[in-house]
């Protein structure tokens, strides 16, 4: 290589910049931590769901109703699934391992909100499946929908 092509792919290396985690993503972060170290200190599965509880308390609507009505068909169609908080989110775990969660639209300032799934979830069809969907509102047939997801990803 001559010196004007490694001058030239150098700058353009140099151009590119790592811009890192976004504030809300680091502000996650950081919330996850704390709640690890506040999970430690309660230690148990009804002082977690009283820390879903109040987070979901916390979020403006329509995230609060949205987040209200699915911690009750998640808790009705899978009552072995525990509520924890994770990244300041309400989520559901079996065995300490995620399976589910709710992530706020405010959260990360999207258009809706989300209801996903883990690998843990046993949701497999095929090669390829969904395993978030957008919500901007829960009708009947959506939570309907949504307890079926849910039991069978616990199955």
């Amino acid at each position: 290589m001559t010196d004007m092509q490694k001058s030239a792919k150098g700058a353009a290396a140099t151009e590119k910049k790592f811009e890192g985690f976004t504030d809300d993503e680091k502000g996650a972060m950081k919330e996850r931590a704390r709640e690890l170290k506040a999970a430690a200190a309660r230690g148990n599965e009804a002082d977690e769901e009283s820390a879903v509880l109040a987070k979901i308390a916390e979020m403006p609507e329509p995230d609060r109703a949205l987040a209200e009505r699915l911690h009750g068909v998640i808790t009705a169609s899978a009552p072995t699934l525990a509520p924890k908080l994770w990244y300041g989110m309400p989520a559901y775990a079996k065995d300490g391992k995620v399976v589910c969660f709710f992530q706020p639209a405010q959260k990360f300032k999207t258009r809706y909100s989300t209801f996903g799934f883990n690998d843990p979830a046993n949701l497999d069809d095929g090669a390829m499946w969904p395993t978030a969907f957008a919500l901007t509102e829960l009708t009947a047939a959506d939570e309907e929908r949504i307890g079926a997801l849910v039991k069978r990803a616990v199955s």
